[in-house]
């Protein structure tokens, strides 16, 4: 009875194993930010359709959610549409956890209203302020309130929720501090719940990455935005792959990131699908809507990751507003 129990068991381990699948070491969780996702979901399938041997499983649950499961060390990846934040940085350090970061794509955040909307052709950094800032909730409440001439129609409010890192950026951008922000506006995650809100209502106006707007615009309009500053161009300026890469569409556009685990490099797998997505990003970025970084970008992440270089070239007095990557990049060597 021993014998036949001892083989039973041993019988179970293996079925076990055949149903758990891959090892640990050939498993690659990714977590984070929505921007982000479409890039590393098409990567992770391309990897696989080269023959890639690691499974990658990649999650959402924003910026902010991410950075939470990476520096409690549940994910090996930490998708992120920001730079990390200083409290992320501490929390990371608290539990050991350190990071190599890489750009991997341009991004530029979209302003839109309904496509019923006659009176706006464009808004100033200045009026998209006077209506997200903290103090306009109760306040600013109608179009009139924005700009002499438009109508006297409720102003309905679509944005990211707080844990997502566009929300992040934009506030930082167009409040001067990161989450800074009105509360009356109805916030999501999933970016499908922005559209249908900003296509169903005449008076509504949101924001969400240019990617997703360019999969929508035929629900809904594009606001051109004017930061009033000559040097980045002349008057409104709408965010396109030009522009984006060519800086003149600002604040609002933005390099956005992958944070891998320095000890999660220590695993072939990791080292295979980084180099993998380094390499194959430029073609796959472009694909799924976003926009490449320059070559030399690539260049200098590649080297970054291989040369295990660690922690966020965001440090003291440098600003995540309108930088322009390659720059930072080449500033660290």
């Amino acid at each position: 009875m021993k014998k036949i129990s001892l083989l039973w068991s041993i019988g179970v381990m293996f079925l076990l194993a055949a149903l758990i699948g891959p090892a640990d070491a050939d498993l690659i969780k990714v977590d984070g930010s929505s921007t982000v996702f479409p890039i590393t979901e098409a990567v992770a399938e391309e990897f696989k359709n080269s023959g890639g041997q690691a499974k990658v499983m990649v999650g959402i649950s924003g910026t902010g959610g991410g950075f939470k499961r990476f520096c409690r060390g549940e994910t090996d990846i930490s998708d992120a549409s920001r730079p990390i934040k200083d409290s992320e940085r501490t929390l990371c350090k608290e539990s050991g956890i350190t990071y190599i970061e890489l750009p991997v794509a341009y991004d530029g955040l979209a302003v839109m209203v309904n496509v019923k909307n006659t009176w706006v052709d464009h808004l100033t950094v200045k009026e998209l302020n006077r209506i997200w800032e903290p103090s306009a909730q109760g306040n600013i409440m109608n179009w009139s309130q924005v700009r002499p001439g438009f109508p006297d129609k409720p102003i309905v409010l679509f944005g990211p929720g707080t844990d997502s890192g566009t929300f992040d950026y934009f506030t930082e951008a167009i409040n001067g501090k990161s989450a800074a922000s009105r509360g009356d506006y109805t916030a999501s995650e999933d970016d499908n719940v922005l559209v249908e809100g900003i296509a169903s209502d005449e008076g509504a106006i949101g924001y969400f990455g240019l990617a997703y707007y360019e999969q929508n615009k035929d629900k809904l309009k594009l606001v051109p935005i004017d930061d009033e500053n000559p040097s980045n161009g002349a008057g409104p300026i709408a965010p396109s792959m030009e522009t984006v890469m060519d800086a003149t569409y600002q604040p609002l556009a933005r390099p956005i990131f992958v944070y891998v685990s320095a000890k999660a490099t220590q695993r072939p797998a990791i080292k295979e699908f980084i180099n993998y997505y380094l390499k194959n990003a430029p073609s796959l970025v472009e694909e799924v809507g976003y926009i490449p970084l320059q070559p030399e970008s690539y260049d200098a992440a590649v080297q970054r990751f291989n040369q295990g270089i660690k922690g966020t070239v965001f440090g003291s007095g440098i600003k995540t507003v309108g930088v322009k990557m390659a720059d930072l990049l080449m500033m660290e060597k």
